[in-house]
Parts: C-alpha cells; structure tokens; sequence
C-alpha cells in the first residue's frame, strides 16, 4: 500500500486515555500509515493501541527519540509527529499535501484547547502568535515535515526536552514553516495539573533556561518534577 503519510504518535502510559484518542484517527487511516511508539509504559498503552494501529514500536524512553524510532519505520514520504493527547482536523491531510505541494518541506497547524474557558483561547492565540513569529513550532502543534527535511537536519536532537524548538531552529534553515490556520484540539491537562498561570510561567522559565544553553536533562527534571 502507498502511504500519503505517516502519523507518528509517541505515548508513555497513557492507557486511560489512549482508546479514545487513537479511535479519533481511525479515518485518517485509508490513507496513512499509523504508528504508535511507545516509550516504555507501565500500563497496557501498548496493548490497547495494537488494533488501533498499523504498527507498536517499543522504543527508548524519550519522546524526541520514540518519534526517531518511529521516522526510521515510516514508509511515507510525509512525516506527521502527533501528540497522543492532539486531535486532527478532518482535513488534515488534505491541507499537509497542499503545504508540500507548494513547496513547503515542514509546517504546522495552530492549536486550539478542548476547554471553552476564555483563558484556554488567550492561551493558544499567544501560542499560535508566537509560533508565527518566531517560526518555531511546538509538538502540541503537530509538525509536519517531508522525510528529506527529516534526514536533512538529523531527526529530532537526542535530548529531554525542548526537541520540538530545537528541530524547528533547524528546520528554519531549510525554508519557513508553513502555519496552517486550521486548528488542532489539545488537552489542557497539563495546564490544569499544576495551575494554569504556574504552568505558563515555568515554561517561559524552561525556554529562556534553554536559549542561554541550560542543559535539557537539567530542564526536564524541573518540568517533569512540577508535574
């Protein structure tokens, strides 16, 4: 079967949420190749996804390096890095294969929050406006790349944190992102974990940490300890 592209989904214990998730991309799938990478669970995530998608891939711990696993297994020319707790508009492939078609080698869509709460739409429109910006992409945005660009730049930095800025800054060298208007739907779990405006501020702590060369292993033993 010819793939139009490969959705790579990196988890790590995410049974009680997982079914749903995967279920949302069962349409996705006469098109594309689904592979689920996990990252070493603790829970049944593997088990629950086997018939829900193309492929389980028991990877190393990491997301930037379960969603390496999952590039080098990809059989499509098109790379769709998709956080287990993201869902895709009904479009989405339709509008990637314009943004390559184009000339794009890499993009991203805006992101939107499941929660209607005004805060959550503060929230992704600085995210969304930022991104724009600074060309920079962040995972909760499901990157999206060709696998040229993937092998160009060396796939994601082995690191424990931040690989989705450090993989944009690279990319940035191939050309400019493609920012796609048409949203995807994240969780705001994690913004509810620890309070929203603690959250906010730790990441703006996290990524200026990061762009004055703090350690990643460093920042994600903060940002994973808070959680």
């Amino acid at each position: 079967m010819t793939y139009q592209a490969t959705i790579v989904v990196p988890v790590l214990n995410e049974a009680g949420h997982l079914a749903g998730k995967l279920q949302a991309l069962q349409g996705f799938r006469d098109r594309c190749q689904l592979l689920l990478v996990d990252g070493g669970s603790h829970d049944d995530s593997p088990e629950i996804a086997k018939s829900l998608v193309d492929k389980v891939i028991l990877g190393p711990r990491g997301r930037a390096m379960q969603m390496n696993a999952g590039a080098l297994q990809a059989e499509a020319e098109i790379l769709l890095f998709l956080h287990a707790d993201t869902r895709l508009p009904n479009n989405a492939m339709d509008l990637i294969s314009q943004a390559i078609a184009e000339g794009f080698h890499w993009g991203r869509f805006d992101v939107a929050f499941d929660n209607p709460k005004p805060i959550f739409k503060l929230i992704a429109f600085m995210m969304n406006q930022r991104s724009r910006l600074t060309g920079i992409a962040t995972g909760d945005q499901a990157v999206f790349m060709t696998r040229p660009a993937f092998v160009a730049v060396g796939g994601f930095p082995a690191i424990a944190l931040m690989e989705d800025i450090a993989i944009s800054n690279k990319l940035k060298k191939l050309g400019k992102p493609c920012c796609l208007k048409a949203k995807v739907q994240t969780s705001e779990r994690r913004w509810l974990q620890q309070g929203i405006c603690k959250t906010i501020l730790l990441m703006w702590r996290l990524r200026l940490a990061y762009f004055f060369g703090a350690d990643p292993d460093d920042l994600a033993m903060r940002y994973y300890g808070r959680r």
